[in-house]
């Protein structure tokens, strides 16, 4: 993994979907363009909603990670 800048950070561990998401949309709803947001999150579901989310609104997933049952991902606001 490239060493990201990161703008914001976002702590999803232990909350369920649609939390994640919803979670997400408010946090990068208050970063400007091109703004970095890192979220990690325990749901293995966050995978395909940040992946179908960031697809249905534009924002870009930069980067993305695996560890010990954490998805940590890397979202460049548009």
């Amino acid at each position: 993994m490239v060493d990201i800048n990161v703008d914001a950070e976002l702590d999803c561990r232990g909350m369920s979907c649609p939390i994640p998401i919803l979670k997400t949309k408010k946090a990068i709803d208050g970063l400007t363009a091109g703004q970095i947001l890192k979220m990690i999150a325990t749901d293995p579901g966050s995978v395909n909603d940040i992946n179908a989310w960031t697809k249905r609104t534009g924002n870009e997933l930069v980067d993305s990670s695996t560890t010990d049952s954490e998805y940590t991902f890397y979202l460049r606001k548009k």
